[in-house]
């Protein structure tokens, strides 16, 4: 039988050390040593495989001939996170979740445990950071203590990832979940819990159990103060299914998004709202991050990005302030700073908007944190808006990418986003005009197609240039 000891293995040139140095002899390389479980392997068992021929192993199959069956999906009972991970969660995978401190990480896997004790059996939780007795009043807080959720949910604090191995096993839980996988840790190693060796090794452990025994493993997991998951890049490339909650922790909206997901897409998005009894569905996303009506004043312009299949309307908020002194603030909460910069250039420069001498300030309402191009013009509407003192139309949305020269791009998903912005009310839209000249229809919409930002900023803020567009049909 193999045996298994520790060794420290540098991981830039793959040097095996017998304990841990600053710096790798073999290569000279600084802080590369990583506790390591090195499997000596078996020679009688190499021996027997040596004889057997290469006809005792897999044969190549052609991709014509390859027949995998449709993976069964196990709804989680909430729909926004089952349409993250693409219809719910698959038997036998490895899904992460990360996000930071207090987002709401444990209440909604909490909350995804009691939907799963319906259509998966049994759950496993397993808690390494909290006693049993606090996850107890967090289910009390949700109210699930009452009925047969209560009994079906399986709490243990453990933090040795043998020892819930064994448990799972015996238990025979639908899903297993361990909060988090900073916590747990592996007895053959020496390293502390959270360090690269530890997390690698837990992660495999859990994964050999997931494939194994077929039980679905959520497996919790910190971020470091740029964002990123914590611990080695190799666990994100372990997992089938990376998922991050996002949002501020002093507003109430939260997104749920996959960066990884071998059984789905990866542009979907949930959205949910932090209420009283825990993470609750938000039932029109599209309005979501939109202000109350008659709040709006200069500076404001709704722009629609698009999530996956689900476009989303944002208010873009931008706020120009003469400079007090020295070199003018550039401050952006949801948007690049990069971005912001290149808008205040190409306003000075394209459109006659000069924001040099003052302090400029872009927000996206709603705690939201967006790449979107689509974005660019609503944003760049907000600061010309903020600058002249002048209110964009309330039932007026922006869209397109704003180029170096000036001019106007269109986005992907362009319909789909005036479809939703019509059905929430708006009348007007400016868009970039296309290469070929045409103009979407949306019913009771005026479209706006502009080649530049200077007619765009002409058409949102001067009310007497005629509207260069046409009306969609009632």
């Amino acid at each position: 039988m193999a045996r298994q000891q520790s060794r420290y293995v540098c991981q830039a040139c793959g040097a095996t050390h017998l304990r841990w140095e600053g710096q790798c002899r073999t290569c000279g390389a600084w802080n590369t040593l990583v506790e390591t479980l090195v499997h000596e392997p078996d020679h009688k068992a190499r021996a027997s495989r040596s004889a057997a021929g290469p006809g005792a192993g897999a044969t190549p199959q052609s991709l014509a001939g390859l027949r995998e069956a449709e993976p069964v999906r196990t709804p989680t009972g909430i729909s926004e996170m089952d349409r993250v991970l693409g219809g719910g969660l698959v038997p036998g995978s490895v899904v992460l979740l990360g996000g930071e401190p207090g987002i709401g990480k444990s209440t909604l896997l909490l909350q995804a445990a009691a939907g799963l004790t319906v259509t998966a059996g049994e759950v496993l939780y397993a808690t390494g950071e909290e006693s049993a007795g606090q996850v107890r009043l967090r289910a009390g807080r949700l109210g699930l203590l009452e009925g047969p959720v209560g009994e079906r949910i399986r709490v243990v604090a453990e933090n040795e990832v043998g020892r819930i191995s064994a448990l799972a096993r015996e238990a025979r839980p639908g899903v297993l979940v361990v909060d988090s996988i900073q916590t747990v840790t592996v007895d053959e190693l020496e390293g502390p819990a959270g360090s690269v060796g530890q997390v690698r090794e837990s992660t495999l452990r859990l994964m050999e159990l997931a494939k194994g025994d077929g039980i679905a493993v959520i497996v919790v997991g910190h971020v470091t103060k740029d964002g990123m998951l914590a611990g080695p890049k190799t666990l994100e490339h372990l997992v089938d299914t990376v998922l991050s909650l996002e949002g501020e922790r002093t507003a109430t909206l939260r997104l749920l998004r996959a960066t990884k997901n071998r059984f789905g897409s990866t542009e979907e998005v949930g959205v949910f709202e932090m209420a009283e009894h825990g993470l609750a569905e938000v039932a029109d996303p599209g309005r979501a991050f939109l202000a109350d009506a008659g709040q709006y004043a200069p500076g404001s312009v709704v722009g629609a990005t698009l999530e996956g299949s689900r476009p989303l309307l944002v208010e873009v908020q931008g706020l120009v302030a003469p400079g007090a002194y020295g070199s003018p603030r550039r401050t952006a909460s949801g948007v690049d700073t990069n971005r912001l910069s290149l808008l205040i250039a190409v306003l000075g420069r394209r459109a006659g908007v000069g924001l040099g001498s003052h302090d400029v300030y872009a927000n996206l309402a709603g705690g939201l944190d967006l790449a979107d191009p689509g974005l660019d013009l609503p944003l760049a509407l907000a600061l010309a808006s903020s600058l002249r003192d002048r209110q964009v139309p309330p039932d007026l949305i922006a869209i397109g990418e704003v180029g170096l020269l000036g001019e106007l791009r269109p986005v992907p998903g362009l319909e789909r986003r005036l479809r939703e912005a019509a059905r929430l009310g708006f009348r007007t839209a400016i868009v970039p005009r296309s290469r070929r000249g045409e103009v979407p229809e949306v019913k009771g919409m005026t479209i706006v197609a502009v080649s530049n930002l200077r007619e765009a900023i002409g058409h949102a803020l001067d009310a007497s240039v005629e509207p260069a567009g046409r009306t969609g049909p009632e």
